[in-house]
């Protein structure tokens, strides 16, 4: 249906906007494809454009311009390339093109992702949640949260033990994360203590993020915005309003609380927004608080549990990596405690294998889309005002210019190495570098390693009947993050 809908619009567009897929012809840009009339080489993109833009990289090189439609984009795929879009030109590329699926989001000026960065609302909000959520001092203090939503999960696959059954692990750790944030902003938990009411967020969160890495003509032909012909705008609506109203219901339930008894608080985030909302100049109002308790809720759930997913699925594809890893888990912790946050700086070898499940499989592997805002030159070549860069990390990732044996997963590259999403290292970025780095690093990584420790330390694990490691299906799934295409299954057993 679609490929009718494409020809339609390829007809429209021709007839109506010829000239204006010309226009790039005198420009001095990078080099690219050679597109085809009016859609230039959305054709090349596919099911996994990460792997058709590494391929076309390999040819044109680490800084590449096609035409999709009637957009410009350039596409850079080596840290140093990377740097200059993040670091050196920074403030040129500080804007995001807003996907027409993004766009559907209610108050999507108040949203920390995809607002502009120069905005006085953005850098508050952003300051808030640095300061009132993402501090090291406030993750300290809710570790108990973090700790007992760790035990239910333990607890939760303990049963999956007596009855010898199978566990999905993207759902369970989805549940887990879910939860979490959950708890830390409202103070209650969303998904029952079975899990049972996991997969119906996991979907409204997964319909959202789809929706966002989609190939949609509206993007690539905005003149055809208005008419959304592939009803992704509409569909990508529903579960932003039934997100919001989740939320509102929340909010108002507190909100009457803190009406009838001004002494009501629980000292959660939604606590702390709504005390802000209360100050005079504040940017913080009813409308506000729900995107951005919505850009938390998405990235810090789907991200976490993609991720530690990822980290099993190679675990159990890797018997002697799974094995070191819990040797070092039994030296440090033993068998008579759970594990805690602070013995993670004695458990590097973990530690490694998150970061390489990160190179290999990074959460968002062409990170979110920058928006050129004037024009910029980089490398002898001119960037137009209003081109939109990818940066490919998935590429950079998978570089042997940059990595030994870069398709084998092997932690043991990172012991010892310099090499830290921490530090600023451009070969290694699954966070995203520069004044868009992802808000809610430290809590994602705090709740990856404990899951992942958690589940290694408690159980012996191993895949279905007749499935061999070697035969495990590693297949992707490309949406606005990169989830595992075949969900993870696996029989825990108790040690």
């Amino acid at each position: 249906m679609e490929l009718y809908i494409i020809l339609l619009c390829i007809s429209i567009v021709f007839l109506l906007f010829k000239p204006l897929f010309h226009r790039s012809k005198t420009l001095n840009l990078p080099p690219g494809p050679t597109g085809l009339p009016i859609i230039g080489s959305i054709h090349r993109l596919g099911a996994h454009p990460n792997q058709s833009l590494s391929e076309l990289a390999e040819i044109h090189g680490p800084i590449m311009s096609l035409r999709l439609g009637s957009v410009t984009v350039v596409v850079l795929s080596s840290p140093d390339m990377a740097k200059k879009i993040l670091q050196t030109h920074a403030q040129s590329f500080s804007d995001r093109p807003i996907p027409d699926a993004i766009a559907s989001m209610p108050n999507l000026e108040a949203s920390l992702v995809w607002g502009p960065s120069d905005d006085n609302r953005w850098r508050k909000l952003r300051g808030m949640c640095s300061t009132q959520l993402f501090s090291a001092q406030k993750l300290n203090s809710l570790q108990h949260l973090r700790y007992q939503k760790v035990e239910q999960l333990i607890e939760h696959i303990r049963k999956h033990c007596l009855s010898g059954s199978q566990v999905n692990i993207g759902q369970v750790v989805f549940a887990t994360t879910l939860n979490l944030i959950f708890s830390t902003m409202f103070s209650m938990d969303i998904v029952d203590p079975e899990f049972s009411t996991a997969e119906e967020f996991k979907e409204l969160v997964w319909k959202i993020v789809e929706s966002a890495g989609k190939p949609n003509l509206s993007d690539y032909f905005p003149v055809l915005k208005r008419f959304d012909l592939q009803g992704v705008r509409k569909n990508a609506r529903l579960p932003y309003d039934r997100m919001h109203e989740i939320f509102d219901e929340m909010i108002g339930k507190r909100m009457e609380a803190r009406a009838s008894d001004p002494a009501t608080r629980n000292g959660d985030f939604l606590d702390v927004l709504l005390d802000q909302w209360e100050e005079n100049g504040s940017v913080i109002n009813r409308e506000t608080i729900k995107p951005l308790i919505q850009n938390l809720f998405i990235a810090g759930s789907e991200t976490s549990a993609t991720t530690t997913e990822w980290a099993m699925a190679e675990l159990l594809r890797n018997p002697e990596v799974m094995q070191k890893a819990r040797e070092e888990l039994m030296n440090v912790i033993g068998s008579e405690r759970t594990v805690k946050e602070s013995d993670m700086d004695e458990l590097p070898y973990l530690q490694a294998v998150v970061k390489e499940t990160l190179r290999l499989h990074p959460a968002a592997p062409l990170l979110l889309p920058y928006k050129a805002r004037n024009d910029v030159e980089i490398c002898g070549y001119t960037i137009p005002k209003g081109t939109h860069a990818l940066v490919n990390i998935w590429a950079i990732n998978r570089d042997p210019k940059y990595w030994d044996h870069p398709l084998t997963f092997c932690p043991d590259r990172f012991i010892g190495s310099k090499i830290d999403y921490k530090d600023g290292s451009y070969e290694f970025i699954p966070f995203g570098a520069g004044r868009r780095l992802c808000l809610g690093l430290p809590l994602a990584t705090r709740m990856v390693h404990l899951m992942l420790a958690s589940m290694i330390l408690s159980f012996d694990w191993k895949l279905p009947q007749g499935i061999n490691p070697q035969e495990l299906d590693m297949q992707e799934k490309f949406g606005m993050t990169l989830k595992k295409a075949v969900p993870l299954y696996a029989i825990p057993v108790m040690r």
